[in-house]
């Protein structure tokens, strides 16, 4: 199936990310990158990329893998999981790549870990994707060890969502949601946790992506008299579906997920009609990563602001990969596997992202000291299925700039599912 024609900024893109084998040397070692850097959640993959990219940037400038370079080879998914299948496919058969990036979304992670890198036991780290799906693959047995991901699971975020709903007035919703596993799992953890809090959900209307009108969807989410939308989607369509809701007479009032925290959604949708806008996104922990990436992301990308949905967390993937390369000693998927999650073990040295924090890990891993890799979202740990738990950032959207609010911890979340007082 063709996808949208790409565009010379997404030429632009894939030429800075994609490794040429003919230039590369003998030693240097090149990892998969299966982002969407078109479709729907286009704007994910594309700051995703580019985050990656200084990453491996900024290891290559410390010295690298005993002087050898980390390259990417990057290919577009078209936010489509059939072309994530075939572009990892690719990677892995041909490429023979012992680590992918990606991908952003779920319905791209679970099929490419499924189909390509748990049969190949090649390591798979996901900056974005959250859906429970993937947690449980792992408890059946089905990974292989092989995935992590630097994002909290929805099963956790869905109910962030709910708590802060009601907090925010949101008592009586309908919600319209993504026809896939992340927003099916979404909507499924919000709806129990929500209806514990005392919401009241009036509609659920799941959706096709890439539709070119969303009129039907909306008048359907309006039966009830809901007072606010819960809108799971992506920037794209969901600026499209936010505008029929508008435009149908729906309250303006809106509850968003963690990907549609976009200033390009805002721009579709038009500033005015979003004052009452909320979500929730896997948040942050502030450390000396954080500050540096803040700092320098926007200069590197080309003008990608550093609150981008999925930029924080891509770069952390992207050292977090590097570092266990180094520590691992060579481009091997099974070495790499058991290193990472030793390069964000406690009680290692502390390191952070950039040139310098990298120089000193290398100088630690060459002499055979432990190193703790402390990220742009907060110091990560991550459990036997590759996932982390973190805290998660509140916002809301107030004259056209997103604001944040306030942070629910990953604890005063757990006691709402398990009702714990």
């Amino acid at each position: 199936m063709k996808g949208p024609l790409i565009s010379a900024a997404i030429l632009a893109l894939l030429a800075t990310t994609a490794a040429a084998p003919a230039m590369a040397a003998s030693c240097d070692i090149t990892v998969g990158m299966v982002m969407p850097l078109t479709g729907p959640a286009g704007a994910y993959g594309q700051a995703g990329a580019k985050a990656v990219d200084m990453a491996f940037r900024d290891f290559n400038d410390a010295g690298g893998v005993h002087g050898c370079h980390l390259n990417t080879d990057a290919r577009d998914s078209e936010s489509q999981g059939t072309v994530a299948v075939d572009q990892a496919t690719q990677l892995v058969d041909i490429k023979k790549v012992p680590v992918i990036i990606g991908g952003i979304i779920s319905s791209e992670s679970i099929p490419i870990l499924t189909s390509v890198t748990a049969p190949a036991h090649v390591v798979q780290v996901s900056p974005a994707s959250s859906s429970p799906t993937l947690t449980q693959l792992c408890e059946q047995g089905k990974t292989n060890g092989v995935f992590f991901r630097t994002i909290t699971s929805d099963a956790l975020q869905g109910t962030a969502a709910a708590k802060f709903a009601i907090d925010s007035g949101l008592k009586k919703v309908a919600i319209i949601d993504v026809n896939n596993d992340f927003g099916v799992n979404m909507v499924r953890e919000f709806s129990s946790a929500y209806k514990k809090l005392g919401g009241t959900i009036t509609s659920i209307t799941p959706y096709n992506p890439s539709q070119a009108s969303y009129s039907a969807e909306a008048s359907s989410a309006m039966a009830g008299d809901p007072d606010a939308l819960y809108l799971v989607s992506y920037p794209v369509d969901g600026a499209t579906i936010a505008r029929a809701w508008i435009s149908g007479g729906g309250p303006q009032k809106f509850l968003l997920n963690d990907g549609m925290n976009s200033p390009d959604f805002i721009s579709a949708v038009g500033a005015k009609y979003l004052n009452d806008a909320y979500g929730t996104s896997s948040g942050t922990d502030e450390t000396a990563s954080t500050k540096y990436f803040y700092s320098n992301f926007t200069a590197f990308s080309g003008g990608i602001k550093p609150e981008a949905p999925a930029a924080d967390r891509s770069y952390d993937a992207g050292a977090i990969v590097a570092l266990a390369i180094a520590k691992a000693g060579k481009g091997d998927a099974a070495a790499i596997k058991a290193a990472i999650p030793e390069v964000v073990a406690p009680g290692g040295t502390p390191i952070y992202a950039g040139k310098d924090e990298f120089t000193k890990a290398l100088a630690l891993i060459a002499a055979g000291k432990p190193i703790r890799y402390e990220g742009v979202i907060g110091p990560i740990d991550f459990d036997h299925c590759g996932d982390i738990t973190g805290p998660f950032r509140l916002w809301r959207i107030q004259g056209g700039d997103i604001k944040t609010v306030g942070q629910m911890s990953a604890e005063d979340v757990m006691k709402i599912t398990t009702g714990a007082p």
